[in-house]
């Protein structure tokens, strides 16, 4: 066989094609055959010897290709026993993955193997690095190390190290195995496990996740240990035992799945005689999204527990303690040029034991919706029909088939700098009930005429000559004459009078829902105005005032509700402000007449300087039911320190809701963070507090309690450092 045609001076380094089986190589094409790779060896000097036993050195320092794989040395040595060159001296390896140094390595060309001996590696995926007696890497891409440590820590230090009797790592699937193995942090060894896996990038991989530990307050000391299994490219699931001292174990599924068409997540909850409960608990979620090819869609969204105390004493955050409702919903629908379709049965379980059985929400069984759009018409008009037809069901109270169809047509006129939009509407809603009281009809219905008138202006200047400030005016009007319908027989299945807000002062009808329509001759008058930066494009200042006037007495209301006979709205204003580049203001006000002439106002401050340093301030206040100020912060006190925190208080209940505070620290390789929590637990107000320590090695793995998804839900804008 032909080993290596020589030609050129140590000047200039001969190429050699070598063969990668041990078949004689194939003359040289331009395409090479599928599966076929060719191998260059580059060298300043070689001496060959031709003949039966070919042998071959190399010196003034080589070089081996193939591909995207290359490896160098200052001497090579062709052993024609094991079809081998030895390398020797300043050996390196190297791919888009993968660099390795030694003193000395064994390449086998025949099966693309390199041997090393006392090398050093790092990988380029995750910028780990790492020591070995031996490191074998192949073909495909796999490392086999033996008597290793591993780190992700800069050279120089070994903060954290991973060592073990092996380790094989594949970097073509980011994932990684190792034996025996010793995790010391500081020195000290913090864990030991006969076998290890864990991935070297981003690649998902089938295994035990790092258990979260720490305190759960009155549910106990709790520690969970998930285990994640890759079942495929777009399925999933993690198993979740969870130790609760005080209760006892609680054990957790989540399924997910991701087809062309599906995407889906099955979540199951148990927990067996819960010693504190004295029963069994669980909790089942599954949601479901589904794109046919003919255009309909599909969606689940079902929820159900056992017990109205689920989430209070397992749930372990205050927004998951206000849960009052879960939804259980199956529904298809369609979306054409013109026409739309909707198809849906609902039902709630109600986990608020405080609701009465006659104020729970009712079941639509079903609900079907049909909505149509015709733009662009003769002379412009523009026709549209919303129609629904439900049936509602509930133990308690009246039940029946409602039906409402709103036809509508339009002449919207749109020019530069203003918008005219007249419209007309006749809305029908009639119903079919059953379990009716003694003296009411078991049928009814409404019909309206609703007339509207919608116009704008759009006006704008320049702040300054030849600046770059605009200013805009945009005044808007609404009109509405809807005539008075006695509508005290209907009843009420799922309408209510929503808070008022900029988008509701636009809206014909005050009520949110069919089974009332509010009598109305009412003009809607707002103003916004806007500053922008032309050449940003930022929006430096936003502010906008509206108010609802009522030209005539209103006589609907929903039952045990009093007849609104105010001549106004109250008034509603928006102001947003970017006082700076990294200063943010936000305020929204709304108020009335007479001496608490505020109904409701929130406002917002946020100073973030930096992607690492924020500071919000946020006020909230609701007439006779909430007034709340709340404070959250992550600022660095030095290069590696932080500290975090948040403070939530009702000044109606003169008590904290949620208070946090913790410190971050963070090096080269590794984060820890300590936050301590006392917050509201359940909705009588009982207070609960933990302690959550994480350690965090980068590249690696984090152990200890997520407090990291604590800091994102609490701080608006928080970003961790530490990943």
């Amino acid at each position: 066989m032909l080993l290596l045609p020589v030609t050129g001076t140590a000047q200039q380094a001969p190429v050699c094609n070598l063969p990668t089986t041990e078949q004689p190589a194939l003359p040289a094409t331009e395409n090479p055959a599928p599966g076929e790779e060719t191998l260059v060896i580059e060298a300043g000097k070689i001496e060959a010897t031709l003949g039966d036993r070919p042998q071959a050195s190399m010196s003034g320092g080589m070089r081996i290709s193939s591909g995207n794989r290359s490896a160098g040395a200052d001497t090579a040595v062709y052993d024609p026993d094991s079809l081998a060159l030895l390398l020797d001296g300043n050996v390196e390896y190297r791919d888009p993955n993968t660099n390795i140094s030694s003193d000395s390595a064994v390449f086998s060309y025949a099966g693309g193997q390199i041997i090393f001996n006392g090398a050093e590696f790092q990988l380029g995926l995750s910028g780990s690095r790492g020591a070995a007696e031996k490191i074998a890497i192949s073909q495909e891409g796999t490392l086999s190390l033996d008597e290793v440590s591993y780190t992700t820590c800069p050279p120089g230090s070994n903060d954290w190290l991973l060592q073990a009797a092996d380790i094989d790592l594949d970097t073509s699937t980011g994932a990684g195995t190792a034996r025996n193995v010793k995790l010391r942090f500081q020195g000290v060894p913090i864990l030991y496990t006969p076998w290890l896996s864990f991935p070297l990038g981003d690649a998902r991989k089938t295994g035990l996740l790092t258990p979260e530990i720490g305190s759960a307050g009155r549910s106990g000391n709790e520690i969970s240990l998930p285990w994640y299994w890759n079942i495929s490219n777009n399925y999933d699931a993690t198993l979740t035992p969870r130790l609760l001292t005080d209760r006892g174990i609680q054990l957790g599924n989540e399924f997910r799945y991701l087809t062309e068409r599906h995407e889906g997540m099955l979540q199951v909850e148990y927990l067996a005689d819960d010693a504190l409960y004295n029963d069994s608990r669980h909790l089942l979620s599954y949601q479901n999204k589904s794109q046919f090819a003919n255009g309909w869609r599909n969606r689940i969204d079902f929820r159900q527990t056992s017990d109205s105390q689920f989430f209070e004493d397992l749930g372990g955050s205050l927004s998951a303690s206000s849960i009052t409702h879960l939804n259980r919903s199956l529904s298809f629908d369609y979306y054409g040029e013109n026409w739309s379709f909707l198809g849906r049965v609902q039902d709630y379980q109600t986990i608020d034991d405080a609701i009465a059985a006659d104020d729970e929400p009712y079941q639509r069984l079903p609900q079907m919706r049909v909505q149509g759009l015709w733009p662009n018409q003769a002379l412009g008009f523009r026709y549209s029909l919303d129609s629904e037809l439900v049936y509602f069901d509930r133990d308690v109270g009246v039940t029946g088939w409602r039906l409402d169809a709103t036809p509508q047509v339009e002449w919207p006129v749109e020019r530069s700098g203003w918008f005219v939009n007249p419209s007309l509407a006749v809305r029908h809603t009639s119903y079919e009930l059953d379990n009716t009281l003694p003296g009411q009809r078991d049928n009814a219905n409404r019909t309206l005429p609703i007339a509207s008138i919608d116009t704008g202006l759009i006006l704008e200047r320049q702040v300054k000559s030849g600046g770059n400030l605009i200013q805009t005016l945009e005044p808007r009007m609404l009109y509405v004459h809807i005539p008075y319908r006695d509508q005290d027989h209907l009843p009420v299945f799922d309408t209510i009078t929503p808070d008022l807000n900029l988008v509701q002062l636009y809206r014909p009808n005050r009520f949110l829902g069919a089974d009332r329509v509010a009598d109305t001759d009412q003009l809607s008058i707002g103003v916004t105005s806007r500053i922008l930066n032309t050449s940003s494009g930022k929006e430096l200042i936003s502010a906008t005032i509206g108010q609802a006037r009522f030209l005539s007495s209103q006589g609907v209301r929903l039952p045990e509700q009093a007849i609104d006979a105010t001549a106004s709205s109250d008034y509603i204003a928006e102001m947003r402000f970017l006082l700076h580049d990294n200063l943010n203001f936000d305020v929204g006000h709304q108020w009335g007449k007479g001496e608490d002439a505020t109904t409701q106002s929130e406002a917002r401050l946020q100073y973030r300087p930096s992607s690492d340093r924020i500071v919000n301030l946020s006020y909230r206040f609701r007439r006779d039911s909430l007034e709340q100020g709340d404070i959250s912060w992550s600022w660095p006190l030095s290069e590696r320190w932080r500290f975090v925190g948040r403070y939530n208080y009702s000044l109606r209940d003169d008590k904290a809701l949620e208070q946090f505070y913790g410190l971050e620290f963070e090096s080269c390789c590794w984060g820890l963070r300590l936050v301590s929590r006392r917050h509201i637990s359940t909705r009588d107000g009982t207070q609960d507090s933990s302690i959550g320590l994480q350690l965090v090695l980068k590249g690696m793995t984090s152990l200890g309690t997520a407090a990291d998804k604590l800091l994102e839900r609490g701080i608006l804008g928080y970003e961790p450092e530490l990943r």
